[in-house]
């Protein structure tokens, strides 16, 4: 499950990937278009949770913890 948001800036997407052992990794892709030329960044595996929500919620809070600290 995918799921698109917007803070400070940047096209935060966080996503669920179900893996073979039925958890849940958390993955994270944070867009951001700086003048003429877009950033892109992809985090892979954060963590591995047993419910696909809550994956989705840590991906979202650490990449918003990221993006402020790139501040």
């Amino acid at each position: 499950m995918n799921r698109h948001m917007y803070y400070k800036g940047y096209d935060v997407a966080p996503a669920a990937q179900l893996m073979p052992n039925g958890l849940f990794a958390a993955n994270l892709k944070i867009e951001k278009a700086a003048g003429q030329k877009a950033q892109a960044f992809s985090f892979d595996a954060l963590d591995y949770f047993f419910d696909e929500e809550h994956a989705l919620a840590y991906a979202f809070r650490w990449g918003r913890m990221w993006i402020d600290s790139r501040r």
